[in-house]
């Protein structure tokens, strides 16, 4: 008989909590040349995605695979050193299956992050872009079909899917860096081609600042469960702004590296001040 998505996810739990037993507070998932943050980490236990049950395995370059256990700024913590993408050919639910197995693990404050190609001419390749919204009518919505009614609502508000005091804590750690942070709208599309040169026009008519290919079925299934989530992109590319320039995945993995510093400082402050 075949199992159901929350039989899958409790499976998947269990068997995690059988090779880390502490509760975790903290979920961390890593985007495109992000992956070198998991040395803030101190690392107690890491799990290959190929050893997790019900796992999907990520298939993108940049992105490691795995599950990593461990302490950063005081608090319990997992990351994801890799992350699931809908244009990889994984379902809605298999994207955000590891949210879900977060949920039930323990966290509480989920932090998102992601590479992201700027739409508004304001940004600059190497800035980091506070998610104030989302725009997410581009993807699938990984809440369609039967609602898991012990995650929560059928419907759920999202009014506020970025949480106001992370935004602001993460702004105070910024000026006190001295980061020129930005802030503002990610638009989410299923990739993995990058954009049209009218296609950025119709995103940042629509009032996105930054574009990119995760992150919304990330964040929509983790306020479905109640988590408090913060999300910041880096901008890895500047958008076709002219007939001349084109978009390589090297160039965004290459300037994502470039900016992780900061928003390493950013993450790791920002779960010391989680209270």
């Amino acid at each position: 008989m075949q199992k159901t998505t929350i039989e899958k996810i409790r499976e998947t739990a269990s068997f995690l909590q059988s090779q880390y037993s502490t509760a975790v507070e903290v979920g961390i998932v890593l985007g495109s040349g992000l992956g070198n943050f998991t040395r803030e980490i101190t690392v107690e236990k890491e799990v290959p995605y190929t050893d997790i049950p019900h796992f999907p395995v990520s298939t993108v370059q940049g992105h490691s695979g795995k599950l990593i256990f461990g302490e950063l700024a005081g608090k319990k913590v997992v990351a994801m050193a890799g992350r699931f993408h809908y244009y990889e050919g994984y379902t809605p639910e298999e994207v955000v299956f590891p949210v879900r197995v977060m949920h039930l693990l323990g966290v509480k404050t989920l932090l998102l992050s992601n590479a992201a190609g700027a739409v508004n001419t304001d940004y600059e390749v190497g800035d980091i872009m506070i998610i104030r919204d989302h725009i997410s009518f581009f993807t699938p919505n990984p809440l369609v079909g039967k609602n898991i009614e012990e995650f929560g609502p059928r419907f759920p508000d999202m009014s506020e899917p970025y949480r106001k005091d992370l935004i602001e804590k993460a702004k105070n750690i910024g000026k006190k860096h001295g980061y020129d942070l930005k802030e503002g709208v990610y638009v989410g599309v299923t990739g993995p081609t990058f954009e049209t040169r009218a296609e950025y026009r119709l995103i940042h008519a629509v009032g996105g600042d930054v574009v990119g290919m995760s992150t919304v079925q990330e964040n929509i299934v983790a306020v479905h469960m109640g988590m408090a989530v913060f999300a910041a992109s880096v901008v890895t590319d500047l958008g076709i702004r002219d007939e001349e320039n084109v978009i390589t995945h090297e160039e965004v993995l290459a300037a994502a590296k470039e900016a992780e510093p900061k928003l390493a400082t950013l993450f790791r402050e920002l779960v010391a001040s989680l209270s």
